[in-house]
């Protein structure tokens, strides 16, 4: 790894991306960039969306609307501390040169997080203690995404990086896939009888979090060895961590007064990214609670989701370097928010077309998989957007605003979807919540120009 590194710059100098290959979706550097994504899907697919929250909502933790909305609460809080932390950890990783080592302390710190899920028995006095491990493990997985989200830079090209980006949620998708066929096949619906799969204090299910943990943390390894880290800055002032935010602030003003629309683009993917992190968050727990789904039909359709969702971010990524991310980003915006409405509308009751009997389960089958279709290029494109514009050298700081401007506004869906619950009475309708954020996000995405019409803005180091 040595013949990557360079010299560290001058004082004040922008450290220049230490790039490796050539951006193709299959070298070594990209193919071990999107192992972390595919080994992220164990805490994604498994842990937060469609296994253990749906595990935690369940009737044992006191009641399914008590217990989400406890996990909405609790994930509002996680939320607003990563807004308060986020894009400090990301300056000083770009100006101390630890990108990379962040991104690795950090995945250890979730997967150790997941791993105590273990200790959640089903009983309502281990729900603030299982919510309390989601919502830390949710801080410091953001904590890694941002370092991990800046290299994106450094092993893509211009050319490339809508496919890059694309390749690598494809590959959390995947990474979905197969993990949550081991959790079926191993725990839930085992095809082999063993004690692990035992339902009994929710055994299986806590085994499940030691399994996603040690799949993350494994998965997590070859981009430590794959990409170089970023080189330090030599001779820069040291400054404490309160005064970063005070460097923070010039650097926001910096931007805005060159580069306004980077700025209009981070409030309004704020917005949206929040309303696709409860698709997802919630999805399963709606599958279970308002449509009934038992646990491993839930898991059958989180595997068909992740495929369709891969399909999407795949599709969305050769569009993104071809039409631009902006249009991808607006066209899923409108898909989602079309799927979303048909759910609320159809609800869980039977219907009769044409002689053709159309059931709940057919309902959530058809739109929940077309939700899943459009939150892929969504997510990616926003991740490309954003790359074509930061700061040379500040990447990390500009995606730690990005989860930043996301999680201060990351209470509204979790807010939105509990106040729906206890104002209606039914999870179902949680979904009005989401649809709002969804809506709110499109709406302000519209005047933002594309990032071919923006100036990438240049940001003073102290």
């Amino acid at each position: 790894m040595s013949t990557h590194q360079r010299a560290p710059q001058p004082a004040g100098a922008p450290a220049p991306r230490p790039t490796v290959g050539s951006g193709r979706i299959f070298s070594r550097p990209v193919l071990a960039w999107a192992s972390w994504d595919w080994g992220s899907a164990a805490f994604n697919a498994v842990m937060t969306t469609f296994v253990f929250t749906v595990y935690l909502t369940s009737e044992a933790f006191g009641g399914e609307e008590r217990a989400s909305q406890v996990l909405g609460w609790g994930l509002a809080v996680a939320g607003l501390l990563i807004a308060l932390l986020a894009p400090v950890t990301g300056q000083r990783s770009d100006r101390g040169g630890r990108r990379k080592l962040w991104l690795g302390v950090n995945s250890l710190i979730v997967a150790v997080l997941t791993a105590l899920c273990f200790f959640v028995f089903p009983s309502p006095e281990m729900l603030i203690l299982g919510v309390a491990l989601i919502a830390a493990a949710n801080i410091f997985f953001e904590f890694a995404g941002v370092n991990y989200n800046a290299m994106l830079s450094q092993i893509s090209t211009p050319a490339t990086v809508g496919r890059v980006s694309g390749f690598g949620w494809a590959m959390g998708y995947v990474g979905g896939i197969v993990a949550l066929v081991v959790v079926l096949v191993v725990f839930i619906q085992p095809v082999v009888d063993w004690a692990g799969a035992s339902s009994e204090n929710g055994l299986n299910i806590r085994l499940v979090a030691v399994f996603s943990a040690l799949w993350f943390a494994a998965f997590a390894v070859p981009v430590m060895f794959a990409v170089p880290e970023m080189p330090r800055r030599a001779a820069t002032v040291r400054i404490g961590f309160l005064a970063s935010y005070g460097l923070l602030a010039r650097r926001v003003r910096a931007i805005y007064r060159d580069s306004p629309h980077t700025i209009y683009f981070l409030l309004a993917s704020a917005i949206f990214r929040d309303g696709l992190a409860a698709v997802f968050t919630f999805g399963g727990i709606l599958a279970a609670g308002a449509f009934g789904f038992p646990p491993g039909m839930v898991i059958v359709f989180a595997i068909a989701a992740n495929v369709i969702a891969a399909i999407g971010a795949v599709v969305g990524g050769f569009l993104d370097d071809r039409v631009g991310p902006k249009s991808v980003i607006t066209g899923a915006l409108v898909g989602l928010l079309v799927a979303g409405t048909a759910i609320l509308l159809l609800g869980t009751a039977t219907y009769s077309f044409f002689g053709i009997e159309w059931t709940s389960d057919t309902t959530f089958w058809v739109f929940g998989l077309l939700l899943t279709l459009f939150v892929g290029p969504a997510q990616a494109s926003s991740r490309a957007y954003l790359a074509r514009l930061a700061p040379v050298g500040d990447e990390a700081e500009l995606f730690g605003l990005y989860a930043t401007t996301g999680r201060a506004v990351s209470f509204l869906a979790p807010t939105l979807f509990a106040l729906c619950i206890g104002i209606f009475g039914s999870q179902l309708y949680g979904v009005i919540g989401i649809l709002v954020v969804l809506l709110a996000g499109l709406l302000v995405l519209l005047p933002v120009k594309p990032p071919a019409r923006v100036t990438r803005a240049v940001v003073p180091k102290i």
